[in-house]
């Protein structure tokens, strides 16, 4: 469907879990967060039934995250039951790896499309540094097989200063022989991530062109979301950048999320948006749940305002955890 400002939305974001099994700096505290008690978190069926009609509304692409969506029990066939919606043409995960390797064959038989990787870092130093828990070598067992069942694979690495400045072209590294995208993503100034240091997208296009050798930007849809991407002749993948804040993307974005408490947000930055957990839960037609859905959308918001001092309003509270990655 159309907004009010003429932008096509065909993209939903659904975080099923809060919960997660790493521990990351920039998500939340060593000790975690208190999560969602259980029965506050929408059913299968409830986000199935959310999945039916938004599908009617236009909505083609489902993404599957968390917190972590591999710790909920039964995601695959969640997964495989979204894919048997008529209307949706895409259902991609994006999860930290850490148990994907042991789910990948059940993934792949119930049709998942992509999964993005992240990956912060190579080193097992660092990477138990910023996630506080063990794990890199789970994570890079589960790009190679993924890659090896012919899953497209798409890797996300927050560039963060303090952290992995000396490594991108390492983790630039697995576009080189493989058709992996690497995708580098700016670091959202929400929650715990305010206290840390992006790296601009131009300055990692810089470090990485010195390495590799020119860039050329992909004109061609290249995937479901707001990432620009380059092309380098000595590189089978493509490099990508989400860059939110210093090349926003708002005009163009086509965008929605649905939290795993059941609330439909319009726009990272903002609280905006609709429970519809309740009117579910309180017995709501299709139809209505429907038109409350269509409503909701089609003011959703202008643009964010990361960045702007004084713009305080509605202005989301939230941990990245608990609104959904």
């Amino acid at each position: 469907m159309l907004d009010k400002l003429n932008r096509k939305i065909d993209y939903l974001r659904i975080s099923v879990i809060d919960r997660c099994n790493l521990r990351c700096v920039y998500c939340m505290p060593e000790e975690g967060i208190e999560s969602i008690p259980h029965d506050e978190i929408l059913t299968y069926d409830e986000i199935l039934r959310i999945c039916e009609i938004v599908s009617e509304l236009g909505i083609r692409k489902i993404k599957i995250t968390g917190g972590e969506p591999l710790v909920r029990k039964d995601i695959v066939n969640l997964i495989r039951d979204i894919k048997n919606i008529d209307k949706i043409e895409q259902v991609t995960l994006t999860t930290n790896g850490i148990l994907l390797h042991e789910m990948l064959d059940d993934l792949y038989d119930a049709g998942i499309d992509a999964i993005n990787i992240s990956l912060d870092t190579l080193n097992k130093d660092n990477f138990k540094k910023i996630t506080r828990r063990d794990g890199l070598e789970k994570v890079l067992m589960s790009i190679d097989k993924a890659y090896d069942l012919g899953i497209r694979v798409k890797i996300n690495c927050l560039a963060i200063r303090d952290f992995n400045l000396s490594e991108l072209v390492e983790i630039a590294s697995f576009a080189k022989d493989r058709e992996i995208d690497v995708r580098f993503i700016e670091l959202m100034p929400i929650g715990f991530g305010k206290k840390y240091n992006q790296i601009d997208n131009d300055e990692i296009l810089s470090i990485l062109e010195s390495r590799f050798g020119t860039f050329e930007i992909v004109t061609e849809k290249r995937g479901n979301g707001p990432a620009k991407y380059y092309r380098n002749q000595n590189m089978k993948g493509c490099i990508g950048f989400i860059s939110a804040i210093s090349h926003e993307f708002c005009e163009s974005c086509n965008r929605i999320r649905l939290t795993s408490s059941g609330f439909l947000k319009l726009c990272l930055h903002y609280n905006k948006g609709i429970d519809l957990k309740g009117p579910i839960r309180n017995g709501i037609s299709d139809e209505d749940l429907k038109k409350l859905i269509h409503d909701t959308i089609w003011n959703k918001p202008i643009s964010h305002k990361f960045g702007h001092a004084n713009e305080e309003q509605d202005i989301e509270l939230k941990n990245m955890v608990q609104i959904g990655g």
